[in-house]
């Protein structure tokens, strides 16, 4: 789903008890370090805003002295004068403009690395709730959305303001009585502005849902392009895409029906404002109580009164929308969702003895759906220990509460006798290694990719980890070798090449625990001979916890545990569970029936 679903349609609990005044507070820390900058861009508006409201005062000298005199050489310093204030408008204006960048930059910055911080310390429930759109929205369009208050939308309403401020009181000075009649019309305005909000708001949030509709009907169908040209369904992706334009066409004609009555009805007072001025002013041209200087003054400046006007709707748009992205950051913000750390952890200088499961009780949703109940076994050091059974049994959520990306309701895991809860989440992590079935690998080359950057790791040892699995003699057939650029998913490399660079990985760092995780899955049978002969030299002389579908993968292991429905119903190896003629013998019976290996899971 795109981010607009997420940001229009998702709105958590802490986002919704958070306040827009809470939240614009939480936003002025952000601006402390920048209080010096800022003011100095506060004065080059101000200075900018007043100089622009000079000129057709200039204007007025021009039309009600230098010309009425006939003095020519006063008009010309009259209108060179106007010319170097709009020129330093100008200069000031840019001046405040970059400033104004360059700090909503920073701000945004430091924002969106405190934001990913945090989301890289949240525990993996946390990433079960929020989807990527959510989190993406959060780190691009929200922050972007707050730059865009701080960098433009801020500073043009207190322009606006300061504007219309300065343009009262020059009319105010200049014609008190065309001033007071002109400012009768202002309740007309704030009536107009007051239902285009209300009316405009609930119908552009509308069109919106329709825009996500369309991008993630677009990025579905994108998707599965290859699925809908085998099944010849051209036809009804076209009859579905047209009818989601439909829908948008029909309420993005609704609200802009109102955007554009709104604006003819601006337009029509802002000419009702010349006609009264047109109407007082040559009255009282007439009977010399006003000049055409002022008479001209003043219908400059109602047109220059309507340019804040004009876009006052949109910046206001603009400010709520930052606000809501503020919220909605400032919720994740102050959301806790890592597990965390021991107060005083315990050193652990690595696996010497062995692990161990005693009585783990564990529910994703931390009610009595238990996907792991009651599950005890060890792992002594240098053994192999395999986990078989069927998909949804509880094989990976033994592996993610080993690596503690969640902990368990009862029952503990230990490490050569320490709960894993007392030593610290890097300190464990980083003794063990994970394959996985699904194989991802990043932007970048090889080298990266088996060394995921780690300053730890030299060349030699990336070298070395790859010739140890077979991944060596194809990497080196490559015409940049470790250099060569991964595309994106990988997708220059065969998926046993995949599952190779994976092992390299798995291997660079030395770890004390292995964990494979249905490594030989989707492959094809010579390709998983060629990963099992890499996965035998992987595991050799090390401790490795394997799961597996195929059987075949694990008939060597030192134990096998049979999990079905988060119970482990069956223990022992592989030549004693096949003769106690249960649960395992009945899975490696089915896989290997007529001959034939199936995959089971």
């Amino acid at each position: 789903m795109t981010s607009e679903f997420y940001e229009d349609e998702k709105m958590t609990s802490q986002e919704r008890d958070l306040s827009s005044k809470e939240a614009f507070g939480k936003l002025l820390p952000l601006l402390k370090e920048h209080k010096k900058p800022l003011f100095f861009c506060l004065l080059l508006l101000s200075g900018s805003t007043l100089l622009s409201l000079y000129w057709p005062i200039l204007m007025k000298r021009a039309m009600d002295v230098d010309i009425k005199s006939g003095n020519i050489r006063g008009l010309i310093l009259t209108v060179i004068l106007i010319a170097v204030i709009q020129a330093v408008t100008l200069i000031l204006r840019y001046i405040q403009t970059v400033r104004l960048e360059i700090i909503g930059q920073d701000i945004m910055l430091k924002l969106k690395k405190k934001l990913f911080g945090h989301i890289l310390k949240s525990n993996v429930s946390f990433f079960d709730k929020n989807p990527i759109g959510r989190l993406m929205a959060r780190i691009e369009s929200d922050t972007e959305s707050l730059r865009m208050m701080f960098t433009s939308t801020v500073v043009m309403l207190m322009g606006d303001l300061i504007l219309i401020i300065g343009i009262f009181f020059v009319m105010l000075y200049y014609s008190w009585r065309l001033t007071l009649i002109l400012t009768a019309l202002i309740p007309v305005f704030a009536v107009l502005i007051y239902i285009f909000e209300k009316t405009t708001s609930p119908r552009f949030l509308a069109v919106r849902k329709r825009m996500a509709e369309i991008t993630a009907t677009l990025t579905e169908l994108l998707h599965g392009m290859s699925i809908i040209q085998i099944f010849h369904r051209g036809e009804y992706v076209k009859n579905r895409l047209s009818e989601a334009n439909k829908l948008k066409f029909k309420a993005e004609s609704r609200a802009e029906m109102i955007v554009v009555a709104f604006f003819n009805s601006i337009h029509f007072l802002e000419y009702l404002m010349i006609a009264l001025v047109l109407f007082f002013g040559v009255k009282w041209m007439r009977a010399g109580e006003l000049t055409v200087g002022t008479f001209s003054m003043f219908v400059v400046l109602i047109w220059k009164s309507f340019e804040p006007i004009y876009t006052a709707s949109g910046q206001l748009s603009h400010f709520q929308k930052a606000i809501a992205g503020g919220k909605r950051i400032f919720a994740l913000l102050s959301s806790d969702n890592s597990l965390p750390d021991p107060a005083h952890p315990v050193v652990w200088n690595g696996l010497e003895n062995g692990i161990r499961f005693e009585n783990v009780w564990f529910s994703y949703n931390n009610n009595d759906d238990y996907a792991l109940k009651d599950a005890s076994f060890e792992i002594p050091v240098g053994s192999q220990v395999a986990l078989a059974g069927v998909t949804g049994g509880g094989k990976s959520t033994i592996i993610s509460l080993l690596l503690r990306l969640y902990d368990p309701q009862r029952g503990k895991i230990t490490v050569d006798g320490i709960d894993i809860r007392d030593i610290t989440k890097k300190d464990l992590r980083r003794r063990f290694s994970l394959v996985l079935q699904d194989i991802f690998l990043f932007p970048g080359d090889v080298a990266f990719n088996i060394a995921l950057d780690s300053n730890n790791v030299s060349d030699g040892q990336i070298v070395t980890a790859a010739d140890t699995v077979d991944a060596d003699r194809f990497i080196r057939k490559l015409a940049d070798g470790y250099k060569t650029e991964v595309s994106e998913k990988g997708a220059n490399f065969s998926r046993g090449e995949r599952q190779l660079l994976s092992f390299a990985r798995a291997l660079v760092n030395d770890p004390d625990l292995l964990i494979l995780d249905e490594a030989t899955s989707s492959v094809d049978p010579d390709t998983e001979r060629t990963i099992q002969e890499s996965m035998k030299k992987l595991m050799a002389g090390r401790t490795s916890l394997i799961i597996a579908h195929r059987l075949s993968t694990i008939l060597e292991a030192d134990q096998i545990l049979v999990i079905r429905r988060g119970e482990i119903i069956e223990r022992g190896t592989h030549t004693e569970l096949i003769l106690k003629n249960g649960y395992y013998s009945k899975l490696f019976h089915l896989q290997f029936k007529n001959g034939v290996m199936a995959n089971v899971g």
